[in-house]
């Protein structure tokens, strides 16, 4: 599997327009997962990139991820609310795995704090949910037409122009 660290070497053109979306909306993106049915569901939620990683985290006990942990693959994909995506747009997906590295808990906490004054310092978070980034792809305009980035760890980036 694939880092988020990896990733950004690996499909830098997909990471860029990921990362500017996801601060532009202040982190915001919509994690899509599978119910137990099967149905897919879709959640808000704010992933981290921290320490090389990408965090799909969440409050405990939520139905998001109770979702992954009976199965962990995931969509995760920018908030986009400009409808001629003048700003590109992004997604990734894979799986999840649970780090339990407490010093990584602990280095995560305190930077949840000190940049967004959140204050979970202190405890384990149970489950901590790490990115392995399978796939992703990206969407932006380039003198009118639009123009898909696809990445994949087998293929590498390769774009698609859409007249």
């Amino acid at each position: 599997m694939t880092t988020w660290r990896e990733f950004t070497r690996q499909a830098p053109t997909v990471a860029d327009v990921f990362t500017r979306r996801h601060a532009a909306t202040r982190n915001l993106c919509f994690l899509s997962t599978l119910r137990r049915s099967g149905a897919p569901r879709i959640s808000p939620m704010e992933p981290r990139i921290f320490d090389g990683r990408l965090i799909v985290g969440g409050m405990p006990d939520t139905t998001k991820l109770a979702d992954l942990a009976r199965d962990p693959r995931f969509e995760l994909h920018t908030a986009t609310t400009d409808t001629q995506l003048t700003q590109g747009d992004a997604k990734v997906w894979g799986t999840v795995h649970d780090e339990q590295d407490l010093d990584l808990h602990a280095r995560f906490a305190q930077n949840l704090y000190a940049t967004i004054g959140f204050d979970l310092r202190g405890r384990r978070f149970t489950p901590f949910y790490v990115a392995d980034i399978e796939g992703a792809s990206s969407v932006r305009l380039d003198d009118g037409h639009m123009i898909v980035t696809v990445w994949s760890p087998t293929g590498g980036e390769r774009e698609i122009q859409k007249t």
